[in-house]
């Protein structure tokens, strides 16, 4: 007599993990399987699920980055010049310039520092000046009697329509102001930087003590959060350019401290270059135990 064997009953414990691992399956199949079909762009499944993830924003910064340092190398001002004539071995003394960057801790898109400085030692004593007031004036005199290459009213304005621009910088009487606006030396000035504007400084009312000021003197303005301005020529001595630096920082922190109480702007660090040279860290010293008498320094 044949006696019927029945299959064993599936427990319901057992079903669920049969569940579980035929899903388990499934989606490692579909896993596989995304990695190898590809659209006609040539991306895969997969790409598309990553690509239809929103994205994380990156956080802006809202100051300028600064670096610490507390272990980066700072050298006292002898021996950064020291390490800067070395590069500049063999080159005029009156070309090559040292130049000075002021790192400020500041907002970004904020107000910035900008104004001009007469040095106690003029670095650029080259610079041309034009001034446009009455030429048989006072003024006129008094321009050229400070340095002023070019002077008058209506041969300033036909020169610079017919684009002989043979200056550097500016300077309008307030009594010419508007014969120069209706002269619409606007579009040719403006976008050398060369237009006279109240709000610069360039329409004044004693037009020889502003080219006194202009004459040796340097511009700066901050970009980016660094102050930047030429300091000195390569022939001049660690007393004149430390003499320098001392002016150029005073003014600095007098324009700092003009603006309003909810900007806050200190400065980080303070760096000398040259033309051709690296910039060097200054720590705030003069010389140090190993540097090289001043007078080496002043020999080119």
């Amino acid at each position: 007599m044949n006696v019927p064997v029945l299959a064993p009953r599936c427990s319901l414990q057992h079903y669920r993990t049969l569940v579980q691992l035929n899903a388990h399956l499934l989606a490692l199949r579909n896993a596989n399987l995304g990695r190898h079909v590809r659209y006609a762009s040539g991306k895969s499944i997969g790409d598309r699920r990553e690509r239809d993830q929103p994205k994380k924003k990156k956080k802006s910064r809202t100051v300028f980055k600064q670096y610490d340092l507390k272990n980066a190398e700072q050298f006292s001002l002898c021996d950064a010049m020291r390490y800067i004539r070395a590069f500049e071995v063999g080159r005029p003394p009156d070309s090559p310039k040292y130049d000075l960057a002021v790192r400020l801790r500041t907002i970004k898109n904020g107000p910035t520092v900008r104004n001009r400085l007469r040095l106690p030692h003029a670095v650029n004593t080259s610079l041309r000046i034009c001034v446009i007031c009455p030429p048989d004036s006072k003024h006129a005199e008094a321009a050229k009697k400070a340095g002023a290459s070019i002077v008058g009213e209506e041969n300033v304005f036909d020169a610079i329509k017919a684009g002989r621009i043979d200056f550097d910088r500016c300077i309008c009487h307030q009594d010419s102001a508007q014969k120069m606006n209706k002269a619409g030396l606007g579009k040719i000035l403006g976008p050398r930087g060369l237009m006279p504007s109240a709000k610069f400084g360039t329409i004044v009312k004693d037009v020889g003590a502003s080219v006194k000021g202009l004459v040796g003197g340097s511009e700066y303005r901050e970009r980016n959060g660094v102050l930047r301005m030429a300091i000195g020529q390569l022939g001049f001595t660690p007393e004149e350019i430390q003499t320098n630096i001392k002016a150029f920082m005073s003014e600095v922190k007098k324009d700092i401290a003009l603006l309003s109480d909810s900007i806050t702007k200190e400065i980080h660090e303070v760096v000398l270059s040259s033309t051709n040279a690296p910039g060097f860290t200054l720590n705030g010293e003069f010389r140090s135990p190993n540097s090289p008498p001043t007078r080496d320094l002043s020999v080119m």
